[in-house]
């Protein structure tokens, strides 16, 4: 299975705007750069580690944003009960270091559909909505802005990555 993505295609973020459509477009390039990081790459070379001895990978980056997904706006803002999917009580670092569990295409395929997912729980809730986590709580535009730092940190791990890869190299 081999990811798809123009980097001309990715989501255009508007200058004016209101806030709901400035942080979801910024979410959304985010998203979308993520996957351009792993676009054209085989499933061997999406596993690929940066260097010893971290266990980062780009294929470890969407089953680790899969699952930070699905804990900030399932689990917290929508209130679903979510068990982890790439990682346990023993085996915290699992979405990392665990990679053989999911084919490429399934990893891909949950990820996508998980950021459909908490695109409808974003646009079914106020900014102010808010949700609880560990004892404490916090609004949807919380969670907006802490996805985009969350998505912006880990492309630029996927840059590196990237061009460890193959020399691929941009934005």
């Amino acid at each position: 299975m081999t990811i798809e993505m123009d980097p001309d295609d990715r989501t255009r973020t508007p200058t004016v705007g209101d806030e709901r459509a400035l942080l979801t477009s910024f979410l959304d390039l985010q998203r979308d750069t993520l996957a351009w990081k792993c676009s054209g790459l085989t499933d061997g070379q999406l596993a690929r580690r940066s260097a010893e001895p971290s266990s980062m990978s780009l294929l470890g980056l969407l089953r680790h944003l899969t699952e930070v997904e699905r804990g900030w706006f399932a689990a917290t803002i929508a209130g679903e009960q979510v068990s982890p999917i790439y990682y346990s009580k023993e085996n915290r670092d699992g979405d990392f270091d665990s990679l053989d569990t999911h084919p490429v295409a399934e990893v891909y395929g949950t990820w996508q559909a998980t950021c459909a997912r908490s695109r409808e729980i974003t646009e079914a809730h106020p900014l102010d909505h808010e949700g609880s986590r560990h004892e404490e709580t916090f609004s949807l535009r919380w969670v907006l802005i802490h996805m985009i730092e969350e998505y912006a940190r880990h492309n630029g791990h996927a840059d590196l990555l990237r061009e460890r890869i193959d020399g691929a190299i941009g934005e």
